[in-house]
């Protein structure tokens, strides 16, 4: 079997399942198979420049494989701050209070600030079925698209 896998692999091989692998990662969540399809694409570019047994290749695989799959949870994810948002602004806005620094009296918006940054903005726009002078404070109901929908106080 051994044999035969030295005769027939080649370093195409290792770039197409590592293109396969980087691409699966789209259907799965983790992150893991990412790091599984670099190391057989960095296999596939080592046999291009030199030639190694396929017991080898496979364990050299399956080595850099576990370290990348380490050095990402060990240094890389833990730093790795997720500046989506999704699905989390409905719960970190709502009730919140903030001050209006932009009325809307006029105009469909106005601005508001929080005190402290929510989501990683102090100051975001907003819309209301009354009108709100500037300094009033108004607190959250609702998001609309990027937009707050806000009440007075």
């Amino acid at each position: 079997m051994l044999e035969w896998l030295n005769l027939h692999i080649a370093y195409w091989h290792w770039l197409v399942l590592g293109l396969l692998l980087v691409t699966a990662e789209i259907f799965v969540s983790g992150f893991i198979l990412f790091w599984f399809g670099l190391a057989a694409l960095a296999i596939g570019v080592l046999l291009m420049l030199v030639g190694i047994p396929i017991t080898a290749q496979l364990l050299l695989w399956a080595g850099l494989s576990v370290a990348l799959v380490l050095l990402w949870l060990k240094f890389i994810k833990p730093n790795w701050k997720d500046r989506t948002t999704s699905g989390m602004a409905m719960e970190a806005l709502t009730g919140q209070v903030g001050s209006v620094i932009e009325s809307n009296i006029g105009r469909p918006r106005g601005r508001l600030r929080f005190p402290a940054p929510i989501l990683g903005e102090d100051e975001w726009q907003f819309m209301s079925t009354s009108e709100i002078a500037i300094g009033e404070r108004v607190k959250v109901l609702n998001i609309s698209g990027n937009t707050l929908v806000v009440s007075p106080l």
